[in-house]
């Protein structure tokens, strides 16, 4: 017979100091973003086209550029959000390093920005 001298039994399913004990396995895999950061786009791109372009590769639920505050006009970096985590994965994989209207575009998983990073908090 094993010895439990020292050692908390806790049977599955109760609460143990806050936190609820299972048996499924605790995974530390990052869960992967539905929204995709897309920079080195023409100054000419347009929401819609943006929208176009990466619609082949599943739903997308927006599609935006970034404008310049004074100008009104794209900066050449935008914003695409999927439906799905493996849509998102998808365009990546097959749009990032891509040659779109003569220009090599990078999409990569948006960052959020945390409150250390918020600008108007200074």
């Amino acid at each position: 017979m094993a010895s439990t001298l020292g050692k908390r039994v806790v049977a599955k399913g109760t609460l143990f100091e806050g936190c609820l004990v299972t048996s499924a396995p605790f995974s530390l895999a990052r869960s992967f973003a539905t929204k995709l950061f897309v920079s080195r786009l023409s100054m000419y791109t347009t929401d819609e086209e943006l929208r176009k372009l990466f619609s082949a590769y599943g739903a997308v639920t927006e599609a935006r550029m970034v404008l310049d505050g004074r100008t009104r006009r794209p900066k050449g970096y935008g914003f695409v959000t999927f439906k799905s985590e493996v849509d998102a994965r998808n365009a990546i994989k097959a749009l990032d390093g891509r040659i779109v209207n003569s220009r090599l575009i990078f999409v990569e998983e948006a960052k959020t920005k945390g409150p250390e990073e918020d600008s108007s908090s200074n």
